[in-house]
C-alpha cells in the first residue's frame, strides 16, 4: 500500500499547486492513500469550508490540521461535519468540535488516520504520547496506522518516533515547514521522518513574505502576514506499507516543484 503525506498547505496558492502536481504523483507512483496538512490553506492561516472543499476535491483523503486547526471560527463546523477532516486529537475530550482520528478504506483495509498537536512550545494540551497509546487501546484491531504529529521540537518528535516504534505504520511530522531529511525505518519497522516541508511559495519565510517576518522579528510589533509569491514547492513523504505486517517496508521523500 502506497501512502503519501503532504506537509502543510499554504494558502490559495499553495492549494492550486497542490491540485496541479497531485494527479501526477499519484499516477506515477500508484499511490493508495493521500494524507494532506491543511490548517494553513485559507489565506491567513486556518481550515475554511471552501479551502477544506478544494483540498479534498483535489485528491486528498484525508486533511490533518494543528494549532491552527481553530483558527477560523467556522472551522468548528467544518470538523463536526466531515469525519475525514482531523483536528488534534489531544483537544479537550467533550467539548472539542470533530475528531482526532478516523478510518479510511483502502484496498479492502481500513486504514487508521491520527492527529495529534505537540505540547512543547505550543498548546498546553494532554500529552501526545498518552493519547495515541489510548487510541491504538481502542482501536487494537487496526493494523495500517498512520500519524502526523503537528510539532514544533525536534526532540519531541523523534522521542514520539522511539515510543512508537512497531505500533504504528508510519509517523510524519508537521507543523515547521521545513523538510528534514531523516527520513527512515526505524528500527520495529515504522517510518519516519521529523518535518515532511510545506505546500507553499520557496522565496519565504514558512510560505509568508520575508519582509514581513523579518521587520516583526525586528520590532516585536503585530504584522499582517502575507502569502509570498514567485515558485512553489510541495514537500512530501511516500510510504510503502506491507499490508500483511502494517509495518513501513519503504520510504521516499519528496520535493515537488
Amino acid at each position: 500500500m502506497n501512502i503519501l503525506a503532504i506537509g502543510d498547505i499554504v494558502g490559495d496558492g499553495g492549494c492550486s499547486f497542490l491540485r496541479e502536481k497531485l494527479k501526477f504523483l499519484k499516477s506515477t507512483y500508484k499511490i493508495d492513500l493521500v494524507i494532506a496538512n491543511g490548517e494553513n490553506s485559507a489565506e491567513g492561516n486556518g481550515l475554511t469550508f471552501s479551502s477544506a472543499k478544494y483540498i479534498l476535491e483535489s485528491g486528498v483523503d484525508v486533511i490533518t490540521t494543528g494549532n491552527h486547526a481553530f483558527r477560523r471560527r467556522e472551522s468548528r463546523d467544518v470538523f463536526s461535519e466531515n469525519e475525514n477532516i482531523l483536528r488534534p486529537a489531544n483537544y479537550p475530550k467533550g467539548s472539542t468540535p470533530g475528531k482526532g482520528y478516523c478510518y479510511v478504506r483502502v484496498n479492502n483495509i481500513d486504514v487508521l488516520v491520527i492527529n495529534v498537536l505537540g505540547v512543547t512550545f505550543l498548546e498546553n494540551l494532554d500529552c501526545p504520547a498518552r493519547t495515541v497509546a489510548d487510541i491504538l487501546k481502542l482501536n487494537k484491531k487496526a493494523k495500517v496506522i498512520i500519524l502526523d504529529l503537528h510539532a514544533e521540537a525536534t526532540a519531541e518528535k523523534r522521542a514520539m518516533g522511539f515510543y512508537l516504534d512497531g505500533r504504528v505504520s508510519a509517523i510524519f511530522g508537521t507543523h515547521t515547514h521545513v523538510q528534514t531529511s531523516d527520513e527512515c525505518i526505524l528500527k520495529k519497522g515504522t517510518g519516519y521522518i521529523t518535518d515532511v516541508g510545506m505546500t507553499g511559495p520557496i522565496n519565504s519565510v514558512l510560505g509568508i513574505k520575508p519582509e514581513i517576518i523579518v521587520n516583526k522579528m525586528l520590532t516585536h510589533l503585530p504584522e499582517k502576514f502575507i502569502v509570498a509569491s514567485g515558485p512553489y514547492e510541495m514537500g512530501c513523504i511516500l510510504f510503502s506499507v506491507d499490508e500483511n505486517t502494517g509495518l513501513t517496508k519503504n520510504i521516499k521523500r519528496l520535493i515537488v516543484t
